[in-house]
């Protein structure tokens, strides 16, 4: 009944199939979270903080050493706000590039917008257009015509001119460069490219296609990969006309300013009064890239770029000039050294990435149950993956560091989540599946996969002798001898491994000394969570172990006895059987042997014969040695006989001195007058006994089946007349009865 019991109670907890195990909680937890990640991503929610961190990856870069290529001629506040000097005239503008030509730079690029003629004397500029061979002039795009300021005529003619747009992102900053762009079906370079071009031509560097990939642009050692909308950290933005994500230097600091960090000392300067009054050194434009631009706060547009900390504070901000000065340098230094610009990962891979992450994550919590072990690990995982992305950084890569932080700490606070949550649920199951293993007789134990007792009943604690606090979230080794407690853990490591039930007989030996045989089913069962638990239920079998160790014993005196039954009663039989002096069958077996010899005779259609044997003069031996040489005579005797027959002839001793044999399967009568003579024969040797010579002799009769009789008894009464006749003879001879009549039968 009690098993019954414990069936029920395993089939009603365990029976429905665990929906989830541990590895695959893993597994939707990550699925989870990075689902969820790469949902607030492509909203752009993490936009602002992987801008920021990238910002923070190109401040903590180090220093490049200020670049020889280019110095700016600066039109600053001061020039502008003397009198009569703004707008600057065509002439000054003109004079101003004749000066630096003359120095033999490598290009000249006038960041200056001069659509508009400012007369008088506006023919010397037009005159500069056309004898300066590497000038470049900017112009500003716009697909609306009203915004859009056109080149100069002369400039736009030679195809000397670049658009000067600046791409913003919406934090305000400058993280990409615009290359190319169609307006109108016609494809427009920016001021930067075209002054880099200028610049690399005499170096016999020129824009090459990529093979296998139409978007990019081979540039000396350098591969610029067009900016896709949703490249890095950015979430569908706009990618209009030909971007790269630009991979500004870091200029080195003043030593002044180290605390600030303002860098605006990555290029030469030279101020426009200078220019004019013949102060600046020619080093300065030979063989250089020239830019003149304005930098006067109230007429130049400022920009922010990754360097700008903080938007709010003075200082932080660089010119147009400065930035397109950053664009042109960067592009140069990058064709020519190979120095990296910023490339991103597949969108598989980023999201594969991210996928890892959130599972590490999950894994790390499912690991490490303590939350300071835990808490330290991801910390350093964190800290990790911050220096993994910065080295990432600084060989050009923008790796989604952001999303996959809040993947790796998503995904360990949604598994804590998931955790908290199965140990309630754990914790709920335990009260209940106490409350229903009480009520089973035999004692019940549950293990989880430590192999600690996390549920036990009533019937079990009385079992071990301790109280139910004492042994939960403990195990054997704690309360049994070591030997007790190796076996059962053996017998649970086995039910772990192979996943399926097993029965096993063991002893425990209870708090109080007590040792008791058991009969333990151990299986292994998964609840909902997917949690592994090992339930035993237990029968104590010691008492009836004693009744069978009683039973066995009376069992084995019952065998003993009635193998001395046996004995006693093969004894008797054979007493019954045979002759107790000479151990030949005697009467009663020779009369049943006759019986079964005649009628299997029937069956094989074989002859049978039989030989009544009575030995001459045995009275006289009795009478002159006494009765104790007589009966030695007959064991004698019994031996000769013996030893004159076949294996398959019966010889037997009805009384006193008279034998019989049984010849079996003889094929004529002639047999059996041979073994006959043999007989007489060996009864005519002397016998010795006790220093006496004794002679003796036999005389025998011979009855045959069929031709004397076809039944035992008349078969018995034919030899015995026959044996008198053989007495009657003579003795010491044998005869077949009715030998005339046979003889004519036979003939």
């Amino acid at each position: 009944m009690s098993k019954q019991l414990g069936k029920r109670f395993l089939g009603f907890v365990f029976g429905s199939k665990p929906s989830l195990s541990k590895d695959y909680r893993e597994l939707v937890a990550a699925s989870s979270v990075t689902f969820c990640i790469l949902l607030l991503r492509s909203l752009g929610i993490f936009e602002p903080l992987e801008w920021k961190t990238l910002d923070h990856f190109f401040q903590l870069r180090p220093e490049e050493k200020p670049s020889s290529r280019i110095t700016i001629v600066t039109i600053d506040e001061a020039t502008i706000k003397e009198p009569g000097s703004w707008p600057i005239k065509d002439e000054i503008i003109a004079d101003l590039l004749n000066r630096i030509n003359h120095y033999k730079p490598r290009a000249i690029g006038l960041d200056i917008y001069r659509d508009i003629p400012i007369k008088p004397r506006n023919e010397e500029l037009v005159e500069a257009y056309k004898s300066i061979p590497n000038l470049i002039g900017t112009e500003l795009l716009s697909a609306n015509k009203n915004s859009r300021v056109f080149p100069p005529r002369e400039l736009s003619q030679k195809g000397k001119i670049g658009f000067n747009n600046i791409l913003t992102d919406a934090d305000g900053k400058t993280r990409r460069a615009l290359l190319y762009w169609h307006i109108n079906k016609q494809k427009h370079q920016s001021f930067a490219l075209k002054l880099a071009l200028t610049y690399l031509k005499s170096e016999g560097i020129t824009p090459k296609k990529v093979k296998n990939d139409k978007d990019a642009l081979r540039l000396g050692r350098a591969i610029f990969r067009r900016f896709q909308s949703n490249d890095g950290g950015y979430a569908g933005e706009n990618d209009r006309g030909y971007q790269i994500l630009f991979n500004f230097p870091k200029p080195p600091c003043p030593k002044s300013e180290i605390k600030t960090k303002y860098c605006d000392f990555h290029f030469d300067r030279v101020p426009f009064e200078d220019l004019r009054n013949s102060r600046a050194p020619k080093k300065l434009f030979t063989n250089r890239i020239v830019l003149i631009g304005y930098v006067a706060s109230s007429i130049s547009e400022p920009f922010l770029i990754p360097y700008s900390k903080n938007s709010t504070r003075p200082g932080k901000r660089i010119t147009g000039i400065e930035l397109q000065a950053y664009f042109i340098s960067g592009l140069i230094q990058s064709a020519m050294t190979g120095r990296p610009q910023i490339q991103v990962w597949f969108k598989l891979t980023e999201y594969i990435f991210i996928f890892f992450c959130a599972y590490v994550g999950a894994f790390i919590k499912n690991r490490i149950y303590y939350s300071p072990h835990c808490f330290v690990g991801l910390l350093c995982l964190c800290l990790i993956l911050f220096a993994g992305s910065y080295i990432s950084f600084i060989f050009g890569w923008w790796i989604p560091v952001i999303p996959a932080l809040f993947a790796l700490l998503g995904s360990a606070v949604v598994f804590t989540y998931q955790i908290a949550q199965i140990q309630n649920e754990l914790q709920r199951s335990k009260e209940f599946l106490a409350q229903v293993i009480n009520s089973i007789p035999d004692p019940v134990y549950v293990k989880n996969s430590k192999y600690q007792w996390v549920v036990l009943n009533e019937a079990f604690c009385r079992l071990i002798g301790h109280q139910r606090e004492e042994l939960l979230e403990k195990c054997e080794h704690e309360f049994l001898p070591e030997d007790e407690a190796n076996i059962f853990r053996q017998q649970e490591e086995l039910v772990f491994y192979s996943r399926q039930p097993q029965e096993h007989e063991e002893k425990i030996t209870s708090a109080n000394q007590k040792t008791h045989l058991l009969a333990t089913k151990r299986s292994l069962h998964r609840d909902g969570a997917g949690n592994f638990f090992l339930v035993g239920v237990i029968h104590d079998i010691t008492e009836r172990k004693r009744l069978e160790e009683e039973l066995k014993h009376k069992a084995e005196e019952l065998s003993r006895h009635n193998n001395e039954l046996k004995s006693k009663e093969n004894d008797l039989r054979y007493l019954a059987y045979h002759d107790p002096l000479t151990g030949l069958p005697n009467r009663k077996f020779f009369t049943e042997q006759l019986q079964e010899s005649v009628n299997w005779a029937k069956t094989s259609s074989l002859l049978l014969g039989l030989l009544f044997i009575d030995l001459d003069g045995f009275k006289q031996v009795n009478d002159t040695f006494g009765h104790e040489l007589g009966d030695r005579l007959l064991l004698s005797v019994s031996q000769r006989l013996i030893s004159c027959l076949r294996g398959s002839d019966i010889v037997s001793r009805l009384g006193g001195d008279e034998f019989t044999v049984i010849l079996r399967a003889i094929p004529t009568v002639e047999v059996a007058a041979k073994i006959a003579q043999k007989i007489l024969a060996a009864m005519n040797e002397s016998i010795i006994l006790e220093g006496h010579i004794i002679k003796i002799s036999a005389s025998i009769g011979i009855s045959i089946y069929p031709l004397n009789a076809e039944d035992s008894q008349t078969l018995i009464k034919q030899a015995d007349t026959a044996m008198y006749r053989a007495k009657e003879l003579g003795k010491n001879c044998y005869r077949f009865l009715g030998k005339e009549e046979w003889q004519l039968k036979v003939n």
